[in-house]
């Protein structure tokens, strides 16, 4: 230790000292200014915000707002530190429902810059200003001719704490966090419109969006049209729990996590245990190591949630955190099951539903239920001659001849010197030249219409109402294997179980002990069996069969970490799907397995009553739509 830290005097802190490192917490660049302003500005229920930037946010932030504005006789109150409207005692934590609560924001913002509060409350005649000045001292208030609200202007951030300032970025980047962050409000308070301009440019204007509709035209200004395009809507309400907005389809991914947004009671938050939640839910349908696009609220009484937690806020602790962290994960996964082939009158999933499932052991490739493939023998010169033979016979009197290679040697020889006789062949009828299409339009057209024909070995060309359908054969198989074994270990997993002849022990600390007594009957739920009759080891009896030649000691101790670190853990379930997901990729039909149209349209049809069948297990899609619109473009028809 320092010797002059060792002989220094404990001393109180100047009061500028003290509020200028107060405000280190709250006050990290402008756009936290802005974000403090406009909660501010909303719990006072204003219904139009005005924000002006200039320069970042550096030299001036002005946020003004036509809420309930402030007594005059409170005005220098407000620019205290822990002076506030929104709670009078400590009980009142419990349930909050306001975006600020420890009067902080103001006195914090005014020990780094210089700030004029204006404001017009709305039982009074007039409005009312005063100014803080560079050693915090405050001007009497004076009238001023402004309408109903607060308006409060920041000039010059961190002028007094240069260290601060030399840590900000360039004006671009700053306005830039500045944009999210009104982001992050718009998209929480549809019933208030929001104006942002910088340096006297409007470039963003939202007016309030009360209806449906509005709201998703300001989702689509915010987070893009294709964002709005790729999105599934989500509505649930379970007794104390509602959950609802968007999210997208497992085939709208992006590389970052930087179009995800939560709301709790209103609130932005960037939770732990909400994210792995969302992670959990996307788990087998997101490509890889893409992340999921969502914009959610959650709504739930305030006094099972603590949001005193972080300076920030965006942190939270959930009373049941169990129950929120299923539910969640419950609500997404049955929205994202509705992500297959389906026709516009049948939006609903239908489960797959097994029937005397088998035990999933080591031999479980050997029981997976599997469509049945047959290889197609080339055909013979005689079966190719026949067939030319029945085109000629069908061939009208007046039909035009047109010349066309001869295929009897195609299949036997690569050679293609006799592929020039010219034979006779229906003329083309009227049927085929006219646009209309009643024979396809029929209700009984399933989604995915009828096979054509098989392409590469890869694909499947299937036609339905739309246009042309293209079918990658083995992805689609492997996600129909995949969710009907499952189903069979959601129905087993209970019983298919493997004692270990020689139990694995573990040396564990008494805080995992603890967490292995507490969750006992969540890992015998999964497969598992403890035997906790020595104090310093953890004895395991019993593991899921399929989960035999994992590193199962490694496994659990991972397990229990989470559990203490989060009070949930999924990675028992991730290992058994991911270990499903390799016996479905291996028992589905490979590329160049020849199918007949038989075969195609069965799968075609078990794609449409499998959930998630948009995508394969690894977020790959299934199948694409190609409609006439597209296929008229490539040979620009209608030009």
């Amino acid at each position: 230790m320092p010797y002059a830290i060792r002989n220094s005097h404990i001393q109180h802190l100047p009061t500028l000292v003290a509020n200028q490192i107060a405000a280190g917490e709250v006050v990290e660049r402008p756009a936290s200014v802005v974000k403090e302003l406009l909660e501010n500005s909303l719990d006072a229920g204003a219904t139009e915000v005005e924000i002006e930037i200039e320069k970042g946010g550096i030299n001036l932030i002005r946020v003004r707002d036509n809420g309930c504005g402030i007594r005059v006789n409170e005005l220098a109150l407000a620019l205290n530190r822990h002076t506030t409207s929104k709670i009078k005692c400590i009980e009142d934590l419990e349930s909050l429902s306001s975006l600020g609560f420890r009067g902080e924001a103001l006195a914090s913002i005014a020990a780094v810059a210089r700030l004029t509060l204006i404001s017009h409350f709305h039982e009074a005649n007039t409005g009312y200003t005063l100014q803080i000045n560079d050693i915090q001292e405050m001007s009497e208030p004076v009238p001023i001719a402004s309408p109903v609200g607060t308006c409060i202007e920041v000039h010059e951030l961190f002028y007094n704490t240069p260290a601060r300032r030399r840590f900000l970025r360039t004006p671009q980047t700053e306005f830039n966090h500045i944009q999210e962050t009104v982001k992050k409000l718009a998209l929480s308070c549809f019933n208030v419109g929001f104006s942002l301009k910088h340096n006297r440019k409007v470039l963003t204007s939202l007016p309030p969006a009360t209806t449906e509709s509005l709201q998703q035209q300001r989702i689509a200004k915010l987070c893009g049209q294709e964002f709005l395009e790729h999105t599934l809507d989500v509505h649930e309400d379970r007794e104390a729990l509602q959950l609802h907005g968007w999210i997208s389809m497992p085939t709208y991914s992006r590389s970052q996590a930087n179009m995800q947004y939560f709301f709790l009671n209103g609130r932005f938050i960037r939770d732990k245990l909400i994210n792995h939640a969302v992670r959990q839910a996307y788990r087998d349908v997101l490509y890889r190591d893409r992340h999921a696009c969502y914009v959610l609220y959650l709504t739930l009484d305030p006094k099972l949630v603590d949001v005193n937690v972080h300076p920030t806020k965006h942190e939270v602790r959930f009373a049941e955190s169990e129950q929120v962290h299923h539910f969640i994960v419950a609500t997404l996964q049955r929205h994202l099951a509705t992500t297959m082939p389906k026709t516009e009158e049948n939006t609903q999933p239908q489960s797959i539903v097994a029937t005397e499932p088998e035990k999933i052991t080591k031999n479980t490739e050997s029981t997976l239920p599997s469509l049945t493939y047959h290889i197609q023998p080339k055909p013979t010169r005689s079966a190719v001659q026949e067939t030319l033979q029945t085109y000629q016979t069908l061939a009208a009197p007046n039909s035009s001849k047109i010349t066309v290679p001869q295929v009897s040697n195609a299949f036997e020889s690569e050679k293609t010197e006799n592929f020039t006789e010219k034979i006779t062949v229906p003329q083309v009828s009227n049927a085929f030249e006219s646009e209309k299409t009643e024979n396809f339009t029929e209700a009984i057209m399933p989604p995915l219409g009828y096979a054509l024909g098989q392409l590469l070995g890869i694909y499947i060309l299937a036609e339905n109402k739309k246009g042309l359908v293209l079918v990658d054969m083995h992805a689609a198989h492997e996600r129909i294997t995949y969710e009907q074994l499952k189903v069979v270990w959601q129905t087993k997993k209970n019983n298919d179980v493997q004692q270990l002849l020689v139990p694995e022990t573990l040396s564990l600390n008494d805080q995992e002990i603890a967490t292995a007594k507490q969750y006992e009957t969540f890992f015998k739920r999964l497969g598992f069996k403890f035997d906790f009759s020595d104090k310093k080891h953890l004895l395991i009896l019993e593991v899921p069969n399929v989960l035999q030649k994992t590193n199962i000691g490694t496994l659990v101790q991972d397990v229990l970490a989470d559990l203490i670190y989060l009070g949930v853990s999924d990675r028992i379930e991730e290992q058994i799907l991911t270990k499903l997901a390799s016996i479905a990729c291996h028992r589905s039909v490979r590329a160049n397995h020849q199918l007949n149209l038989a075969e195609m349209n069965n799968l075609l049809r078990q794609m449409e009553h499998t959930e998630r069948s948009n995508q394969c297990n690894h977020g790959r899609p299934t199948w694409i739509q190609l409609t006439q619109k597209e296929l008229d473009a490539l040979f620009m028809r209608g030009k």
